[in-house]
């Protein structure tokens, strides 16, 4: 008996001051990377999935972004930090 699936990873990137797309604040917004990984025997082998997002703070809204966006606003906070 072969035991297999996925297991989502989420991981935090960053936390940055963004505009809102549906409530127009200016808020803080936690920058996420979702991994989704292929599991044989519960041991994560490989990621078959990545998606970036963008949630607001003040009301919670989830916006999903391009893999180049994700990376490019996580390079703007790396950079912002310094």
């Amino acid at each position: 008996m072969i035991i297999f699936g996925t297991k989502v990873y989420v991981y935090q990137l960053a936390m940055l001051t963004l505009v809102c797309a549906r409530c127009g604040n200016p808020a803080a917004h936690a920058l996420r990377k979702r991994v989704t990984k292929f599991t044989l025997f519960f041991v994560p082998l490989f990621p078959f999935s990545t998606t970036y997002a963008t949630q607001c703070a003040f009301c919670g809204y989830e916006e999903r972004l391009a893999a180049a966006q994700g990376r490019a606003l996580q390079e703007r906070a790396a950079h912002g930090a310094r």
